[in-house]
């Protein structure tokens, strides 16, 4: 249960105290209130835009529907189209998607991390030189 503080400064930022914030044990809940501030609503070096996005794509990931349907709503908040959500989750399936292939085949990080670095050491020099003012 939130101490009264954290419980009035809930109800100052949500309208309310939502029930799930009642399942946190007693040591971390006015921590974990402050996690969710501070980093979820807070300024942090992400826009709110950039964090919703995160947030549904890591949602759809752990196929989490509170987190999902959550995020979600944080996305259109930040005025994020459905085009982007759709492309949002697409990316982070992707990533699981090759997350599964690479442990699965036990493929060697190190060689991994050789190749990638030689792949995007490729790519930055294909891209044009900055045009001289």
């Amino acid at each position: 249960m939130v101490s009264e503080q954290t419980r009035q400064e809930m109800e100052d930022t949500l309208g309310q105290v939502p029930d799930w914030m009642g399942v946190l044990s007693e040591p971390a809940a006015d921590h974990s209130w402050g996690i969710f501030r501070d980093l979820g609503l807070g300024e942090t070096e992400l826009s709110a835009r950039e964090k919703a996005l995160v947030g549904v794509g890591a949602a759809a990931v752990m196929k989490c529907p509170y987190c999902t349907y959550f995020h979600r709503e944080e996305a259109r908040l930040a005025d994020v189209t459905d085009v982007e959500l759709k492309e949002a989750v697409n990316v982070a399936g992707d990533t699981a998607y090759f997350s599964t292939l690479l442990h699965g085949n036990e493929v060697d990080e190190d060689h991994f991390i050789a190749e990638t670095d030689e792949i995007f050491d490729y790519v930055r020099d294909q891209e044009p030189a900055p045009a001289d003012d």
